[in-house]
């Protein structure tokens, strides 16, 4: 059974998400009214569909706009993605420091994204001062929501002994939980760890999981730490890696989400 709507009818984020996945075009439709009717989930979620193209045509900068009606009207997401456009320049002039200002915002209200992207920012010292403390916190404060992404790197400050005291066991636990939930730098640093202890038939089974969600920048990295290897499993599985990341360098397109 398809979705059928009148032109009246204004659908809220879960019903307008679920037609997304049946029909684009028609969706975007709908997100078009429910966004003009001023549901702010709708407004962040034309905003995402234009930055993509997804059932209607790709306009970045009206993309942006609609992440700041949304992020105007108290939704997190929209403002943490009107700072993804500022950060990477998609439908504006890349503005670090503009993007750092809606980070923060998203992150002082608790959005786990936001965290994370603020803490990446203060990491490399772009669009704000360098605080590397201040980016742990706000990595360890963001795992501690579920952030998956977070969690990897708050487990390599952790085996890293870098600006807190160096605690294995808790590197290992916070890849561990990484991994699981789904990020492929968490699973290939899980893998690491599995490796390195001599569980060769676990680590293959994270490093391949890696290879199947990682981006292009990820494999080709690792393809390189894998020839490295102590163990032949390992390095041969670097071929694997090699031929993924040839395959996304070749269906790469101008704007990236990874």
């Amino acid at each position: 059974m398809g979705f059928h709507l009148r032109r009246e009818e204004v659908l809220d984020g879960e019903q307008l998400r679920a037609m997304l996945d049946e029909s684009p075009v028609r969706a975007a439709q709908a997100i078009l009214i429910a966004a003009k009717e001023g549901v702010t989930d709708a407004q962040a979620l034309l905003g995402q569909i234009l930055l993509e193209g997804r059932g209607i045509e790709r306009d970045e900068a009206l993309a942006l706009r609609w992440f700041q009606i949304a992020a105007q009207g108290g939704h997190l997401m929209a403002r943490n993605m009107a700072g993804r456009c500022f950060e990477h320049g998609w439908g504006c002039d890349a503005n670090a420091g503009a993007a750092a200002r809606e980070y923060r915002l998203a992150a002082d209200a608790g959005l786990d994204w936001g965290l994370y992207n603020y803490a990446n920012l203060l990491a490399t010292g772009r669009g704000v001062a360098c605080d590397q403390p201040q980016a742990l916190r706000c990595y360890r404060e963001a795992a501690e929501l579920g952030h998956a992404k977070s969690m990897n790197l708050l487990g390599r400050y952790l085996e890293e002994g870098q600006f807190c005291p160096q605690d294995l066991n808790a590197a290992v636990e916070w890849y561990r939980r990484s991994a699981v939930g789904g990020d492929f730098r968490g699973q290939f640093s899980y893998a690491a760890v599995l490796a390195g202890q001599g569980q060769t038939e676990a680590a293959l089974e994270w490093l391949r999981k890696a290879l199947v969600g990682g981006n292009l920048k990820f494999l080709r990295v690792a393809h390189i730490a894998l020839l490295r290897s102590e163990q032949q499993q390992v390095r041969d599985l670097a071929e694997d890696y090699r031929l993924r990341a040839a395959q996304l360098a070749e269906e790469s397109t101008p704007v990236g989400f990874s």
